[in-house]
C-alpha cells in the first residue's frame, strides 16, 4: 500500500507540475507572437516547446522518484 500511495503522489504532482509548465509555455508563445515572430515559425517553437516539456517533465519524474520522502 505504501508503494501504491507514493506512485499516486509522484503522479499527481507531476501532473500539476506539467499543468504548471504548460501554462508557462504557452504564455512563452504568446509573448513571442505578440513581439512579432511571423505565422510560418509557428511548427519550430511549437516543437522546440514541446522538447523542453518533455525534457522538464523526465526531470522532474526521475528526481521525484528518486527523492520522494517516504509516506
Amino acid at each position: 500500500m505504501d508503494i501504491f500511495l507514493r506512485i499516486l503522489a509522484i503522479f499527481i504532482e507531476v501532473l500539476i507540475l506539467a499543468a504548471l509548465f504548460f501554462a508557462v509555455a504557452w504564455g512563452f508563445k504568446l509573448v513571442i507572437s505578440d513581439f512579432g515572430v511571423k505565422a510560418k515559425y509557428n511548427t519550430i517553437i511549437n516543437l522546440a516547446l514541446i522538447t523542453v516539456g518533455i525534457i522538464f517533465i523526465a526531470f522532474c519524474v526521475a528526481h521525484l522518484t528518486t527523492f520522494y520522502p517516504p509516506i
